[in-house]
């Protein structure tokens, strides 16, 4: 495809990037900011001074921060402030990565396992969390859990394990239990990483070190690819008549780079975004 639009430029360290209420919403961990994005440019809505790693929305839109160093997670109230909405630490005290909550307010976060980058391997679980901020692991053994994502009907989940090359699905239970586990889309060569699915039921893939945006089917075909000039970390659909695929990415272990290389672009994309994130 095209070269893609610069959206916006002189981010630290960006990362899930979610669309919601008409607007572009991401995380600038690097910067302890959550921002949003629209024509009249960014606006800074929520600072974490810890490690504001990832973000997604309850059903009444209230916004949900994964404070990451801190092993919970934070809730913004309609006056702006951030008030503790649940404890990780009772499942893990290793990093926590993505997060995304499906219709009825249940969250599910991912933890990578252990401690990156240096630290020994060890896989990585899922934790659902209640909207009363109750807190239950309901996977294990991934291989780096990544992004993750919850079809349109409420009935699947698919987390992109990055050491495994793969996108691995579970069925949704009624009580919010993970089960049938199994391959989604096998990606070989590539380490998916944040992932947004489309109306045509295809989903998109980031790939840091391959610095590419995969769009593929279930059971592995790709049917289209973008390409950056960085490190793809992350991937998010708009939702209007024009859709649009949003990609955060940076420069990643790159010794000679000076200041921020983090920028948000845009593809046009040939669906809008479906389900959930």
């Amino acid at each position: 495809m095209s070269t893609p639009e610069v959206v916006l430029e002189g981010i630290v360290f960006g990362e899930s990037p979610r669309w919601h209420d008409g607007r572009l919403w991401f995380s600038d961990w690097g910067a302890n900011q959550v921002i949003v994005v629209d024509d009249h440019g960014p606006e800074v809505v929520a600072t974490v001074p810890s490690f504001p790693m990832c973000i997604d929305f309850l059903p009444d839109g209230r916004l949900v921060i994964v404070d990451s160093a801190a092993r919970r997670l934070l809730r913004r109230e309609p006056d702006g402030s951030l008030v503790a909405f649940a404890d990780l630490s009772t499942v893990s005290d290793t990093p926590w990565n993505d997060i995304v909550i499906d219709g009825r307010g249940n969250a599910y976060v991912d933890n990578i396992g252990f401690d990156f980058p240096g630290g020994e391997f060890v896989p990585g679980v899922i934790a659902r969390i209640t909207p009363t901020g109750e807190v239950r692991q309901v996977a294990e053994g991934l291989a780096f859990p990544n992004g993750m994502a919850i079809t349109a009907d409420g009935a699947t989940l698919i987390v992109a394990e990055s050491y495994a090359n793969q996108l691995t699905a579970y069925d949704i239970a009624a009580d919010g239990a993970l089960r049938n586990r199994r391959v989604w889309a096998a990606t070989p060569g590539d380490h998916p990483d944040g992932i947004c699915l489309d109306a045509d039921g295809q989903l998109w893939y980031a790939d840091v070190g391959n610095q590419h945006c995969v769009r593929v089917r279930e059971g592995g075909e790709v049917s289209q690819t973008v390409t950056l000039d960085r490190g793809a970390f992350a991937c998010a659909l708009s939702r209007d008549g024009d859709p649009r695929l949003y990609v955060v990415g940076q420069n990643w272990g790159d010794p000679e780079a000076t200041g921020p290389t983090g920028q948000v672009v845009a593809f046009p994309a040939p669906a809008p975004g479906a389900g959930k994130p």
